[in-house]
């Protein structure tokens, strides 16, 4: 048998960084969330820790230190503000870890005070804020408490809800109808045809950053069908051949990200401007640039917590036999 080297990377766009959100160290331990007992004895051991969210906002101890602390006893939180929810995340290195929630408004108040920081969860990701094993229980607890916040009543009688099972569930005393957290599915992909590859616009973006495009999967829906809809809607691309290549827990509010590549058909480009404020067609040349952020218009890809950093660079990388 002959030894095939791997090929080499065309392009050295130096260490791979981590993909946000992903890899939790959280034990999640779904069997104890029916024991209340042993649940309100985590809640007051010592080693219990909790995350404080309001809303859009995390709450983190200011340190000397650029890395800030994200810890919280659940007795602390309490001395802080009104408590609205908490959820049982799990065990985190054997201990307890709840997300406790106040209202945005508390959180907003407490910028007052010189000893917290008060900030969204995506600039604590960009920019580094806590150590890294906190973003995905971070990630868990801020998608939790924002669908507790958005549940409090039956869609199915109108009648209020009560939390049970450590936070994994609300039902109706009413009708009693059971309601369960969401995730919803969306993909988001990059298309490519030759070494060129398709990225778009949306008027929300940073002005210089592209990005992939992407889309809610629709019910009864295949991913791959779904990679094909939304190019061909966006952009007025057809797709052939989808490869998944990796996902992304997204708390924006509480979406799964379904990376992959698609195989487009055509290069002609119709642009649903409801959607995208635009699309163009990229060279692997002008994406490795853009990563490096060193393309002389100065136009970027995302952060490389988002998983559209990661779609685009393994492509700028991979030796041209995607499918």
């Amino acid at each position: 048998m002959l030894f095939r080297s791997p090929p080499v990377p065309r392009y050295d766009l130096g260490p791979k960084p981590h993909l946000g959100y992903t890899e939790s160290r959280i034990d999640r331990v779904a069997e104890r969330r029916l024991d209340k007992t042993w649940l309100d004895a985590q809640f007051n051991d010592a080693k219990a820790a909790a995350y404080m969210i309001g809303g859009e906002l995390i709450v983190l101890k200011k340190t000397s230190g650029e890395i800030h602390d994200p810890d919280f006893t659940p007795a602390e939180i309490r001395t802080l503000a009104p408590v609205t929810e908490q959820v049982f995340l799990g065990l985190f290195d054997g201990a307890a870890r709840f997300g406790v929630g106040i209202t945005q408004a508390n959180a907003e108040k407490l910028k007052e005070r010189g000893d917290l920081e008060i900030i969204d969860l995506r600039s604590i990701a960009i920019r580094g804020m806590v150590a890294g094993d906190h973003l995905p229980p971070l990630a868990e607890a801020k998608a939790m408490l924002h669908w507790h916040a958005r549940h409090r009543f039956c869609s199915n009688c109108g009648a209020a809800t009560d939390m049970v099972d450590a936070g994994w569930k609300r039902v109706c005393p009413s009708c009693k109808g059971e309601h369960f957290p969401r995730t919803d599915p969306v993909v988001i992909m990059l298309a490519v045809r030759g070494d060129k590859a398709l990225l778009g616009r949306s008027g929300r973006f940073a002005a210089t950053m592209w990005s992939c495009l992407a889309g809610f999967v629709e019910p009864g829906e295949a991913i791959e069908d779904a990679v094909r809809r939304e190019t061909l809607e966006e952009a007025g691309v057809k797709c052939g051949r989808v490869k998944y290549l990796f996902s992304q827990p997204w708390p924006f509010p509480m979406s799964l990200m379904i990376g992959c590549h698609a195989e487009a058909l055509n290069d002609d480009l119709t642009v649903d401007r409801t959607e995208l404020e635009g699309a163009r067609w990229f060279s692997k040349d002008e994406l490795a640039s853009m990563l490096m952020r060193i393309h002389p218009e100065g136009l970027t890809t995302p952060p490389h917590v988002a998983i559209a950093h990661h779609i685009i660079r393994s492509w700028v990388e991979s030796d041209g036999d995607l499918f």
